[in-house]
């Protein structure tokens, strides 16, 4: 469903280059959840953004539901954007002035429509995240947790091919963060929803179908999780020790 080959991408500082994605090639099935990690550097914001088409890269191919991302036009973008991908940042980026049901519907109001059918999927979306019951209330008036959902909610409301995840936990405590993984979860089992997630947080990805971990812009290796939680998690810390020790 995506599908990354050769991806290159560096800035340039002056008259210097500096390399921070070298050939990386990937794949997400339909109705995966996968999660990214690296050491800083490592590249996986930059990919992060290049899937998003928020910064172009030099080489190599992304093909999202067998559309070729590069070399689309501004408005082109913005319809990929709104249409087939789903964003959940580390600040979820609410709306302060619109209520919890409000900022799940902005998609919708994007598009300068709200139909019968959006309200219902709406609604459908809130209990499914549990936050039906805080629908009219602000984003101030919300907990971090709750903040989350919505956002989580907000990224499904248009139905997206892909939802990109941003260190959806990384602002959060223990406990919201495990509402928040479970609440991916759930898009996943219900609305058979594909995630691709940023993280630092090997307790939040030991929970996705598989991890793929970058070190110095390039795929270090990828682990596909076939045992439960607790050693999946174990199995991932032991490969990014791994990781860290070939710097030795």
């Amino acid at each position: 469903m995506l599908y990354v080959k050769n991806l290159y991408k560096s800035y340039q500082v002056g008259k210097t280059d500096y390399p921070v994605l070298k050939g990386i090639s990937l794949q997400v099935a339909q109705g995966e959840f996968t999660a990214v990690m690296g050491p800083s550097g490592s590249g996986k914001s930059t990919l992060l953004n290049c899937i998003s088409c928020y910064i172009p890269f030099e080489e190599g191919k992304i093909t999202l539901g067998g559309q070729e991302l590069k070399g689309l036009d501004a408005r082109e973008l913005a319809r990929v954007r709104n249409e087939k991908l789903g964003f959940v940042f580390q600040d979820f980026m609410l709306l302060d002035g619109l209520t919890v049901r409000e900022n799940v519907l902005v998609p919708k109001i994007i598009e300068g429509t709200v139909s019968k059918e959006d309200e219902e999927r709406c609604v459908t979306l809130l209990k499914l995240f549990g936050i039906y019951g805080i629908r009219e209330k602000y984003p101030a008036e919300i907990s971090g947790g709750e903040k989350q959902r919505t956002a989580v909610a907000r990224s499904l409301m248009n139905q997206p091919l892909l939802i990109l995840a941003d260190e959806p936990t990384g602002n959060l405590d223990s406990k919201s963060s495990r509402a928040v993984i479970d609440s991916f979860l759930e898009a996943r089992d219900q609305m058979n929803a594909t995630i691709f997630m940023v993280t630092h947080d090997s307790f939040a990805a030991s929970f996705c179908d598989r991890v793929v971990l970058l070190k110095d812009g390039k795929v270090y290796k990828q682990l596909e999780r076939v045992e439960e939680r607790s050693q999946f998690q174990d199995r991932l810390l032991d490969a990014i020790k791994e990781m860290s020790g070939d710097d030795k």
